[in-house]
């Protein structure tokens, strides 16, 4: 084979792929996984069309120790780089990121399915995400001076310490936002990562990192490896200083447990059926809209998408009717531009269960509004965005997660009885609330057991203000991504105490009982004049 023919055979198009993705550019990226030169290969799939997309290297156990072992030896290093330095790098990814948005956008159609609007988005969180580490990390990380035992005494410091070596575990669903979103963080406070993306879409990931080392992250700091958790997943628990996981409850569980047995964090973004309602005064048309970026945005398979709509009884059939009329002129199908509403579900399994889900509610009474099949003659994993009614206890998708296009609406008479409704879940991770008066929406808000609940849209208002806690309460997980808690989280506190002079006991010359006298008047002297 000539060079030339060599050059054009790694830089043309596939069918069915675009164009940026090349072979040349696949080599690339899956070169940087941490495993063995003769390591076992995993293919995958593009769901627009089932074409073959990337053949990855399947990591064992011992690349997993190796890669923790690369990461400790980087991270001592980069440990001690200074804030500012770290902040120019992850400034430098933000620009990168945007720059080459349309190669991002390209990958994670391809591995995800998703629409290029809603691939748009993620984009969108990584570069505000970036931003906001980069310029509040010192404010977080920089030592802080704490009130002393004595005051003018006791000079007291509170240092924060990189945990060490992260794990993160991201999914499939929003593989640029879970994947580089968490990572940053991590990486911002000092940590290294060594992280296990979902086989489905590692290739984003990939591109993730490998933009981030252009950016002029250190070698080791940041690694991949990939394989299904029955195989690694140990290896990257028994490693881990932290662990970060996105996914499952059933899997959170378990992470959790064996997180506790050793003694280091966690934070688990687990599963959610979150709840929207719709109190009486609410604007039908703005809210209708609302509905449908709650519900469909990446196919439904978004953790804080809505899956349960509730409508006051007094607008249920005008909200209805206006919300069925969006959700059947939603446009699906493929393609890798923004002419289309609603994309492909990622997976033959996600699509078995919305199935199954649909098919188990009508079997039993349920009433299809809109949608309610698969649409194969759009491509292999495709689901019509589905609206039901008449939903009951003993349906499957009544309780459990769907994550899928798929949403059941329910009526109710007062918003006590809305309230009790949208928590009536062991979930608990978004909702959200439409009202014309904003001051009572927030009021509802509050009552709702939710760690996210935003008033007139969907989720983007909770998300996208990075400078508060984003995570979920109860089967919904623990911990926080973003703000303080975000970064935080990747830290140890530290308490540095100097005594000077008079500490606690007694001086010579004054008896204990004297000293003790002495104390508590001081203690009174100190509550009187307001001092904490």
């Amino acid at each position: 084979m000539t060079t030339e023919h060599a050059a054009r055979t790694t830089t043309a198009r596939r069918p069915g792929l675009p164009a940026s993705l090349t072979p040349a550019l696949v080599e690339r990226l899956t070169a940087r996984v941490s495993a063995a030169p003769d390591a076992a290969r995993v293919t995958t799939t593009a769901p627009y069309s089932g074409v073959p997309l990337a053949d990855l290297p399947v990591s064992t156990p011992a690349d997993v120790e190796e890669a923790f072992a690369r990461a400790r030896t980087a991270q001592k290093s980069w440990a001690a780089t200074p804030i500012d330095e770290r902040k120019r790098i992850l400034l430098r990814y933000h620009d990168l990121v945007l720059a080459r948005q349309d190669e991002a956008l390209d990958l994670m159609q391809a591995e995800n399915g998703k629409t290029r609007r809603d691939a748009f988005l993620e984009v969108v969180d990584i570069g505000i995400v970036s931003r906001y580490y980069a310029r509040t990390a010192a404010k977080y990380l920089n030592p802080k001076r704490r009130r002393g035992a004595i005051p003018l005494l006791t000079h007291t410091t509170e240092l924060r310490h990189p945990k060490g070596v992260v794990t993160v575990i991201s999914p499939w669903n929003y593989p640029l936002s879970m994947a580089a979103g968490d990572a940053v963080a991590a990486l911002m406070a000092g940590n290294a990562v060594v992280q296990k993306p979902d086989t489905q879409t590692a290739l984003t990931a990939l591109w993730s990192m490998d933009l981030m080392h252009e950016a002029g992250l250190p070698a080791g700091v940041w690694q991949m490896v990939i394989g299904p958790g029955s195989s690694i997943g140990g290896a990257l628990m028994d490693n881990a200083d932290y662990m970060m996981f996105t996914g499952s409850t059933a899997s959170g569980r378990r992470i959790a447990g064996d997180a506790g047995r050793r003694l280091i964090g966690a934070s688990l973004e687990l599963g959610g059926k979150n709840a929207m309602i719709v109190l009486d005064d609410a604007g039908i048309d703005k809210a209708a809209d609302g509905a449908v970026n709650a519900c469909f945005p990446s196919a439904g398979q978004l953790c804080v998408s809505i899956e349960r709509l509730y409508v006051a009884e007094s607008i249920r059939d005008k909200f209805i009717a206006a919300f069925v009329a969006r959700t059947k002129a939603l446009k699906v199908g493929a393609a890798y531009d923004y002419s289309i509403d609603v994309g492909s579900l990622t997976t033959s399994s996600q699509l078995k269960t919305v199935t199954q889900h649909v098919e188990d509610a009508v079997a039993k009474g349920a009433t299809v509004l809109a949608g309610g099949k698969a649409r194969p003659d759009l491509g292999p994993l495709f689901y019509e965005p589905t609206i039901l009614t008449d939903v009951t206890p003993d349906m499957t998708l009544y309780d459990h997660e769907t994550f899928g296009p798929v949403v059941s609406i329910y009526s109710y008479r007062d918003v006590d009885e809305a309230i009790t409704l949208a928590n009536s879940s062991p979930y608990g991770l978004n909702a959200s609330v439409w009202s014309r008066n904003g001051a009572r929406g927030r009021a509802v808000a509050a009552r709702v057991h939710a760690g996210t609940v935003n008033v007139n849209e969907a989720f983007a208002a909770a998300w996208g203000s990075i400078d508060a806690p984003m995570g979920g309460v109860g089967d919904s997980g623990l911990g926080r991504r973003h703000g303080a808690e975000g970064i935080l989280k990747y830290t140890e506190p530290q308490t540095v105490a100097h005594q000077r002079l008079q500490g606690f006991t007694p001086p010579a010359l004054v008896s204990p009982e004297t000293w003790a006298t002495l104390l508590t008047k001081a203690l009174k002297v100190l509550k009187v004049t307001g001092v904490r």
